[in-house]
């Protein structure tokens, strides 16, 4: 049974608990820190972006279409569906020829009330460009652009059914996923994602792994490296892109830059890479609730990555919210759990 990692309080007791477990990896491989089950595969679903995006920098397709570091952190993002979102999503695929038609992720309805809001007062439709991972699918069909470009065929016509398992896009996305996690796809549990793509059951501690070697390069090819390296800026650039207003991916790497790269999945997910530290980091909730996450993975930057006295007192918003009812009055909050606590002030380098 996993650890208690947040606890949930109503006044000063403790009402709920959230378990869960997380694993840390250096760049050679080793454990650095841990808690629960490390080794139970787990779908990571859209934390793992930055890896699924890989191969649009390496294809070629973001130098050939110019691609802007706003254009690569939406490759990487699970957006709020505003505006500025919309609008960068679709400028990509019109710079590789197609529209929000070549899209295969669905339509969603952004989830921010002001944005909805907006929406409405304009008598505006939701469509795929609204879809939280309409930028990753836009990237998807950017390195499909490329193959089909390489190979000879109708770009328009080769993106379709690029989201199935077996399409060629989708086959160099589960090859980068497969190599930087040093797992292999064909004997790990398989689902579909949200967004209709395949989704793999992959370990917590080959996860992190995936993540310090994204934030150190260590070992992947020189031209994947490079590729990481690229994304990992381009989003620190433009964090705005990765998630929007009021997300903790976006507020917690316009405070800290470079220094962290973290990524929200459905159900409880966090990854992230420290490059300063060298190290990756993977968590899971075990009951896929959003906001103990958001607590555990402030936890853990707060305890590996050096902060300033500012940085620290802000940090605290996100490793210890506090609740308040409709009346604005405070009835509580959340706070990382004793196990998560004893990490804290000891091991940041």
């Amino acid at each position: 049974m996993n650890p208690i990692l947040v606890d949930v309080l109503r006044g000063s007791t403790v009402e709920s608990t959230h378990s869960g477990a997380f694993a840390i990896v250096d760049g050679d491989g080793a454990l650095v820190a841990s808690l629960g089950d490390i080794q139970r595969p787990i779908f990571p679903r859209s934390a793992i972006k930055v890896l699924q995006a890989l191969p649009l920098v390496e294809s070629g397709a973001a130098d050939r279409l110019q691609l802007t570091d706003a254009e690569l952190a939406i490759a990487c993002a699970s957006h709020n569906g505003e505006p500025e979102h919309v609008a960068t999503a679709l400028g990509m695929l019109k710079k590789a020829g197609l529209d929000a038609g070549a899209l295969e992720c669905g339509t969603q309805w952004p989830g921010r009330e002001s944005v909805l809001r907006g929406m409405f007062s304009r008598q505006e439709q939701a469509g795929p460009l609204h879809n939280n991972c309409s930028g990753k699918h836009a990237g998807f069909v950017c390195v499909a652009c490329q193959l089909a470009l390489a190979g000879g065929s109708d770009p328009a016509e080769f993106t379709r059914g690029y989201i199935r398992a077996e399409h060629p896009l989708m086959r160099e996305v589960g090859a980068a996923l497969a190599a930087t996690t040093d797992t292999d796809l064909a004997k790990a549990p398989v689902g579909t994602d949200g967004c209709s793509i395949p989704t793999y059951g992959i370990p917590l501690r080959q996860l992190a792994l995936a993540f310090a070697r994204v934030a150190t390069g260590q070992g992947l090819a020189p031209e994947r490296a490079s590729a990481a390296r690229r994304l990992r800026q381009a989003v620190a650039r433009a964090p705005f892109m990765v998630g929007g207003t009021g997300r903790f991916d976006t507020d917690v790497m316009a405070l800290l830059g470079e220094r962290v790269f973290c990524k929200v999945g459905a159900e409880g997910v966090y990854c992230a890479s420290l490059p300063e530290q060298g190290l990756g980091v993977a968590l899971k909730i075990d009951d896929g609730n959003a906001r103990g996450a958001e607590v555990a993975m402030a936890a853990l930057i707060e305890a590996f990555v050096r902060l300033g006295d500012a940085e620290r007192q802000a940090m605290t918003d996100f490793s210890a919210p506090v609740l308040k009812n409709w009346n604005g009055i405070e009835v509580g909050g959340l706070r990382a759990g004793a196990a998560l606590l004893s990490l804290n002030g000891s091991t940041a380098q």
